[in-house]
């Protein structure tokens, strides 16, 4: 594959960028350092999708894949590698993200921990017994195929359009996980009412080696709680044919499948780690605002925000680009910034209180990363 980017960083070292196919045929950039005669020392992916900030989505680029040959480790070629793309993504996106963090690594090139991982756990017993008190369905449920998937990008689509974190999705988008020896793929099952599908699931069994010996539904979707109940009720008969009590829903709390999932009884797990995890970086700050300066609005009602928004792109105000985004995205808020009343004049705080209202307000869903998005 001929190299979009070759330079030469020190005699014997070069950085090289190629573009190829990766899986599910989706293009990739391969990132990395090569030494005298084309040996490996190091490479990362570089994936690039669109990311919602509220009901604004931006163009950007996540890194996953960060790999150095055990023969270069402990020479600082990882910090060479990571310096020179996001240095090159900046050029191209005005924010950055990883999935999976190393905790401790990532913070000194400018990414911040910006979302919780959480799940539903729900118990077969109750949704067994809220269905059975429901009134009769009028979504009917049937397994899904790769022809459902088109209908299923636009509901997605719909239903989390203002969600931080979660990506806006193509309508060729297929990231369903093949089934291998080892693995068990993905299943999909949709509801339909009055002929138009009305809700999803997509199911993953237990794969070899995974502690959790439960059903986990990698990601659930419906237009009202009617539906969402059909479906519920479909994946819990899988449940009780697998012989297990519980299954595992990954889906936010404030969503209409986990507001459905606390009235009939569960538990959420969610944890935020002290670093690493899913974090992001902003690149470019004053492209970045410009690009969300309608969702600010948004947030604040429309209210005139025009000297507060210049001096945020300028940096006078929230100079610190890792609280910034984690403001954006809705995993921190004005009212929980520890640091944010010294940094914030009076005279701003009541537009930045509007801004950063954080997740799981009227403003703002909990921002969310769904797994078949991850890279």
């Amino acid at each position: 594959m001929h190299p979009v980017v070759d330079v030469v960083l020190e005699p014997g070292l070069r950085y090289t960028e190629t573009i190829e196919s990766g899986a599910g045929n989706r293009s990739v950039r391969y990132c990395r350092l090569v030494a005298d005669e084309d040996t490996p020392v190091g490479e990362l992916e570089v994936h690039s999708f669109r990311w919602r900030f509220g009901a604004v989505a931006v163009d950007a680029e996540g890194i996953g894949g960060v790999e150095v040959q055990p023969s270069f480790r402990r020479r600082g070629h990882m910090g060479r590698l990571l310096r020179q793309t996001l240095e090159r993504m900046s050029r191209r996106v005005t924010v950055a993200a990883v999935s999976d963090g190393i905790q401790g690594v990532y913070e000194k090139f400018g990414f911040a921990t910006s979302v919780a991982e959480g799940h539903l756990d729900l118990r077969v017993r109750d949704v067994e017994r809220a269905a059975a008190a429901a009134a009769p369905a009028t979504a009917r449920v049937r397994p899904g195929s790769t022809e459902d998937l088109p209908a299923m990008v636009d509901l997605y689509n719909s239903t989390h359009a203002h969600r931080p974190w979660t990506h806006e999705r193509p309508a060729d988008w297929n990231r369903l996980v093949t089934r291998t020896t080892w693995r068990p793929g993905s299943e999909i099952i949709v509801a339909e009412a009055e002929g138009m599908l009305a809700g999803y699931a997509i199911v993953a069994g237990r794969s070899f080696g995974d502690g959790y010996f439960g059903l986990t539904v990698q990601e659930m979707a419906a237009s009202d709680a009617d539906v969402a109940l059909c479906l519920l009720a479909d994946v819990a008969a899988m449940a009780w044919e697998l012989r297990v009590s519980e299954f595992r829903v990954r889906e936010p709390s404030d969503g209409v499948v986990g507001r459905l999932a606390r009235h009939l009884g569960c538990a959420y797990q969610q944890e935020f780690p002290p670093t690493g995890g899913m974090m992001a970086a902003i690149l470019n700050r004053s492209g970045l605002l410009a690009a969300l300066e309608s969702e600010l609005r948004r947030r604040n009602r429309g209210g005139a925000v025009d000297v507060a928004m210049d001096e945020l792109a300028r940096g006078e105000l929230i100079p610190d680009n890792g609280l910034l985004v984690r403001l954006l995205l809705g995993y921190s808020s004005a009212a929980d910034a520890s640091t944010l009343a010294a940094v914030v004049p009076e005279h701003h705080r009541r537009t930045c209180s509007a801004w950063f209202p954080g997740g799981g307000t009227a403003a703002l869903p909990v921002p969310y990363a769904h797994a078949l998005d991850r890279y």
